[in-house]
């Protein structure tokens, strides 16, 4: 499960979410830490064993620590990861790695300061960079790198980022661009994932990995002399909707099955009206029902929601 913390970030990546008309949530709406690790309780009752914080910027919320040293209390939730963009990681990465995290993603797209900053709206490159090699140093394992691949805009790096895994024990994950924002900016930097696996694969030898059962939707390959992992993640041409196992807790409290749909069940709704515990469960049986019969991606001309408020 995804459960996002917060609907706020540090950045506005152009192609995230449509921050000019997006109305952030009112503290009051926003699940407080209590509520969420209750939840992960009964989630784990119901058979989720892997949990990711993810934001908005996870980060940016004040307590973060602490609440992540209490998930990995929670009886049942075995694995506990972090979707940061990188940009607070020099000042909190060792009290993560304190309060027991060891998987971490880290958002990345460019090797470049300048274009950072335009992909971004920000100027954090040494932030970023400094987070990374922290992290490094500390010992996080795995270490994930998260690239959305913009045609026209960073797929010049292709292999630059890609030598990331060849040099560091991480893992590079290339994302195909998904239309959250505009369709027309889409079209224009959309590449295919199998176009840029063939232009890596025709530089490196590269051999499947097998998956882990709790494992995301990333194709992973390794390379010889790679310290690390190449990943590729396709959700547009080659969509993964029959083999996800992924729900999504957004930050207001609302259970979602599918990332690319609508549909919606009100935990806090059920928490702030006191509904026990068993009853709750029965809301997390029914979004993994639900994604049994309600996958595939959205009929044309839909619009995806504003990644900020969902998790991604």
């Amino acid at each position: 499960m995804r459960m996002s913390i917060t609907d706020r970030c540090n950045l506005r990546c152009s192609y995230c979410t449509y921050w000019q008309e997006f109305e952030r949530l009112p503290p009051s709406e926003i699940l407080s830490y209590e509520e969420p690790l209750r939840l992960a309780a009964v989630a784990a009752e119901a058979g989720i064993r892997k949990i990711r914080i993810t934001g908005g910027e996870p980060l940016m919320r004040r307590g973060v620590v602490d609440f992540i040293k209490d998930l990995h209390q929670v009886r049942g939730i075995e694995e506990v990861c972090l979707t940061t963009n990188g940009v607070l990681l020099p000042e909190l990465a060792s009290a993560l790695y304190g309060a027991g995290l060891r998987h971490i993603n880290i958002s990345l797209d460019t090797l470049r300061r300048e274009r950072y900053r335009k992909i971004t709206g920000r100027d954090y490159w040494q932030e970023i960079i400094g987070g990374l090699e922290l992290a490094l140093a500390l010992g996080f394992q795995p270490l994930k790198i998260n690239c959305v691949v913009l045609k026209s805009i960073n797929e010049d790096e292709l292999i630059d980022l890609a030598l990331l895994a060849r040099d560091h024990p991480v893992q590079v994950r290339f994302i195909e661009l998904m239309p959250t924002v505009s369709r027309d900016w889409w079209k224009r930097h959309y590449l295919p994932m199998g176009a840029v696996h063939r232009r890596l694969a025709g530089l490196f030898r590269l051999s499947p990995v097998i998956p882990a059962a709790t494992g995301g939707p990333a194709r992973v390959f390794r390379a010889p002399r790679f310290r690390g992992e190449l990943g590729f993640i396709s959700p547009m041409s080659d969509h993964h909707c029959g083999s996800c196992n992924r729900l999504r807790l957004t930050a207001a409290g609302q259970l979602r099955p599918c990332l690319l749909r609508a549909m919606e069940l009100d935990l806090k709704a059920s928490l702030r009206k006191g509904l026990s515990d068993q009853s709750i469960a029965c809301l997390f049986r029914e979004a993994i029902r639900l994604k049994v019969h309600g996958s595939g991606l959205p009929m044309p001309g839909s619009s995806f929601p504003a990644m900020a408020s969902i998790g991604g």
